[in-house]
């Protein structure tokens, strides 16, 4: 019998066979863009609406290399740095994509890229009420966690550490203190540099990893893409096995009862 926690991940009305989201932007070439995202097995991309070309006379889009009966289409308001253009980027997803998923971004300054806690807060409460399937990128606060998901978050998505920094996860303590508090899904999104990166967020506990430099930055991005999708699913199930104590001291691996010459024990 299936591990009941081992449930396929869920965001809004969309079942997702993997773990791992990944970006559509800084490719070299669409035709690079879609082997990896073949390769990385997932089934979510995130495209920015502000950064897409909509124009079909001014040559082809982003929209015309994603196989949208293959992936489900998360788009996401990047580049907004107040509620109100974030709202209307996500009003605006809706009508050209026919979705109600949005991965809410509302960005402090374009120095950090961190996230603004008052925007995303406000941005949240009226995406949610208008009828939203909001996933929002946020700092790894717990406590801000806590008050997006009793706004109606479908998906709190901590940052690891800073957009495209490939610092991987800097505060993990602050990942494990969120993923008690709430019970909507948990992924961390931003940061990660590397396969292990994405490992050691799901041996958090973390319900999924959403990347997109890591891949496309890298040297050879397909290869890195199939590195990501395994070490997704490696710590997924790590997760799930649960990992020895950690002890100070040695701690024989072979029994030591009833070996000839042992030392009896005390």
């Amino acid at each position: 019998m299936a591990d009941p926690a081992d449930r396929p991940l869920v965001l809004g009305d969309h079942t997702l066979e993997s773990r791992l989201l990944v970006g559509t932007g800084k490719y070299a070439s669409f035709e690079i863009m879609k082997e990896a995202l073949e390769t990385s097995g997932t089934r979510c991309v995130t495209v920015a609406i502000r950064r897409v070309n909509l124009d079909g006379t001014k040559g082809a889009s982003l929209l015309d290399h994603i196989d949208r009966t293959r992936y489900t289409i998360l788009p996401n308001t990047a580049g907004c740095f107040d509620a109100k253009s974030a709202i209307r980027t996500a009003e605006l997803s809706r009508e050209l994509l026919a979705t109600k998923l949005v991965k809410l971004e509302v960005l402090g300054d374009e120095k950090t890229l961190l996230p603004d806690p008052v925007g995303t807060l406000e941005a949240t409460k009226e995406l949610v009420r208008q009828g939203f399937d909001v996933l929002v990128y946020t700092s790894d606060d717990p406590r801000l966690g806590v008050r997006l998901e009793e706004l109606g978050a479908k998906s709190v998505m901590p940052a690891g550490s800073p957009i495209g920094s490939g610092q991987g996860i800097l505060n993990p303590n602050a990942i494990r203190i969120l993923l008690e508090l709430v019970k909507v899904p948990v992924i961390v999104d931003a940061g990660v540099g590397t396969a292990s990166d994405v490992a050691f967020a799901m041996e958090l506990g973390a319900q999924g990893v959403l990347l997109n430099t890591g891949i496309a930055s890298a040297r050879e991005p397909v290869r890195m893409a199939g590195a990501m999708r395994d070490a997704c699913r490696a710590g997924r199930q790590a997760f799930l096995a649960g990992r020895i104590q950690k002890r100070l001291y040695a701690n024989a691996s072979s029994p030591e009862e009833g070996v000839v010459g042992s030392k009896p024990r005390a």
